[in-house]
C-alpha cells in the first residue's frame, strides 16, 4: 500500500537544511522586527536598557506567533503554512501618540484589549475572504512591495540626508556587491545552494564590511546572556476608550494586511487558505496583541519580506519557518544573539531586502495578470487603489492636519490601498450594475 503523497507545505527537511533556511528567513526579517522597538523607544526617550527589554520581547512575541502560525494549535490558532510574524509599522505612530497623552500604561492596555477585539471578530473577518480576489489582493500586495522599498532604501542610504555618512559610496557599493552576489547565486547555483543564496550573500556581504569598519561588535561584549522584562513593566494596563479604539483600528489594518500575505502564500506553496485556514491565522495576529501587552512588546503581522523569500527560494515547508520561529525565541531570551544578528551592517541587509520587497511586489503584479480588465471597471479600481495608496508613501505627512484616529488609517500606504480596493471591487463588482464598459479601456 502506497504512502499518500505529502504536501510541499508539510513535507519536513534535514535537520541541517532546516536549520540554516530558519537562519536565512529570520535574517531577513530581523531588520524589521526590530525597528518598531527602537522607532518607538527613541521617540518616547526611553533609556537604552529600557529599549534593549523592548526589543527582546519584540522577538520573543514575533517568536511564539511564527510557531504558532507554522505550527498550529488545534483549531484554534495558525495557518498552518510558511508564515513568519513580525510587530506590524501601522502601530508605531499610535502607540506614540497614546504613550504621550495617556502613558505606557494605557498602550499596553489598549494593546490587550485589541488583541482581544481581534480573537473575537477573526473568524467574521475570515469570511470576507471572497471579497479579496486577486483584483484586491494583487493590487494590496503591488502596494506593500513598493511601499516597502523607502525602508529598504534607508537600510542601504541611511535615514537622515544630514548625517555625514548618509548614502556614504562604502555603503552603496557594499549593498550592490551584496545584490550582484544574489544575483549570481540565483542564476549559478542549483539546488538546495541555491536556495541559501540570500544567506550565502548576506555571509559575504558581513566578512567584505569588516575590514571597512562597518561592523561593530560593542554590543556583543555588552549584552547580557539571558534578559527578559516581567509581564506588565510599565505597571497595570489601563484602558482610555480612545486608545483602545485607536488600538482596535490598528488591529483591522493589521488583519487586512495579513490577509493579503496570508493569501499570497497559499498561492505560491500551492495550498489556498480556506475561511477556517485564514480565521485561525488572523487569530493569532489577535493573539500576539494580547502575549504583547502582557510582555511589553507589539503585535504581530504577516511579513511580507519573507513572503518573497518563499517566492524567490521556491522553499515552502512550514517547518523551516518554525525554526525562524525557535530561533526567534531564543534571540528574544538571550540578547547577546541577538546583539550578533544586529553587528550585520544595515547596507548588507538592504542589499537582500530591496529583492525581497520588489518580490512581494512583483508577486501582486503576477496576481493582476489573472484579472479580466476588459469590459468592466477593474482598471479603474486599480488606477484609483494604486494612485491615493501611494500618496503616503510619497508624501508621509499628507495627513497630518486630520484627526489622530484618522492619521493612523491614512499614514499607512498598505491601509490606504486596502480600503479602497476592497470597496472600490465591492462597488463596481458586487453592487448595482457591473457589465460597464472600461473608462480606461483601449479602443
Amino acid at each position: 500500500m502506497t504512502k499518500p503523497e505529502v504536501h510541499p507545505v508539510d513535507q519536513g527537511l534535514p535537520a541541517g537544511r532546516l536549520a540554516l533556511l530558519g537562519l536565512q528567513h529570520m535574517s531577513i526579517m530581523y531588520a524589521g522586527a526590530v525597528a518598531v522597538p527602537l522607532i518607538v523607544g527613541s521617540a518616547l526617550k526611553l533609556d537604552p536598557a529600557t529599549i534593549g527589554l523592548l526589543v527582546n520581547a519584540d522577538l520573543l512575541v514575533a517568536g511564539i506567533a511564527t510557531l504558532i502560525q507554522s505550527i498550529g494549535i488545534g483549531k484554534l490558532l495558525g495557518i498552518r503554512l510558511p508564515v513568519v510574524a513580525g510587530a506590524t509599522f501601522s502601530v508605531v505612530n499610535p502607540m506614540i501618540l497614546i504613550a504621550s497623552q495617556y502613558g505606557l500604561p494605557a498602550v499596553y492596555g489598549a494593546m490587550l484589549a485589541s488583541g482581544v477585539f481581534g480573537l473575537l471578530i477573526a473568524r467574521p473577518f475570515a469570511r470576507l475572504i471572497r471579497f479579496f480576489p486577486p483584483l484586491v489582493t494583487g493590487t494590496l500586495l503591488l502596494v506593500i512591495g513598493v511601499s516597502l522599498l523607502g525602508p529598504g532604501a534607508g537600510l542601504i542610504a541611511g535615514n537622515d540626508p544630514t548625517a555625514p555618512d548618509y548614502a556614504a559610496l562604502s555603503h552603496i557599493l557594499l549593498a550592490f556587491g551584496v545584490l550582484a552576489l544574489l544575483v549570481l547565486f540565483t542564476r549559478v547555483l542549483r539546488g538546495f545552494a541555491n536556495q541559501i543564496g540570500p544567506l550565502l550573500a548576506l555571509a559575504i556581504g558581513l566578512v567584505v564590511a569588516i575590514p571597512l569598519g562597518l561592523v561593530h561588535w560593542d554590543g556583543l561584549g555588552a549584552a547580557a546572556w539571558f534578559g527578559l522584562a516581567s509581564p506588565f513593566h510599565f505597571g497595570a494596563p489601563t484602558f482610555p476608550v480612545a486608545a483602545v479604539l485607536s488600538m482596535c483600528v490598528v488591529m483591522l489594518v493589521t488583519f487586512t494586511e495579513s490577509t493579503a500575505d496570508m493569501i499570497a502564500v497559499g498561492e505560491i506553496t500551492g495550498r489556498p487558505p480556506t475561511d477556517s485556514d485564514l480565521a485561525r491565522g488572523l487569530a493569532t495576529d489577535g493573539f500576539s496583541a494580547v502575549l504583547g501587552g502582557v510582555m511589553n512588546s507589539f503585535p504581530d503581522t504577516a511579513f511580507a519580506q519573507n513572503v518573497g523569500l518563499v517566492r524567490m527560494t521556491g522553499v515552502r515547508s512550514r517547518w523551516v519557518v518554525a525554526v525562524t520561529g525557535g530561533i526567534l525565541v531564543l534571540m528574544g531570551l538571550v540578547p547577546k544573539i541577538g546583539a550578533f544578528i544586529a553587528a550585520i551592517p544595515q547596507p548588507v541587509v538592504g542589499g537582500v531586502a530591496v529583492v525581497m520587497f520588489a518580490m512581494v511586489a512583483a508577486v501582486g503584479a503576477q496576481n493582476l495578470r489573472t484579472v479580466e480588465f476588459s469590459g468592466n471597471h477593474n482598471t479603474f479600481v486599480v488606477a484609483v487603489a494604486l494612485g491615493v495608496g501611494l500618496l503616503p508613501a510619497f508624501a508621509p505627512k499628507i495627513f497630518q492636519h486630520f484627526p489622530a484616529w484618522l492619521q493612523t488609517i491614512g499614514g499607512s500606504s498598505i491601509t490606504v490601498t486596502a480600503i479602497l480596493a476592497f470597496v472600490l471591487n465591492l462597488l463596481f463588482n458586487h453592487l448595482g450594475r457591473r457589465e460597464e464598459p472600461d473608462l480606461l479601456k483601449e479602443p
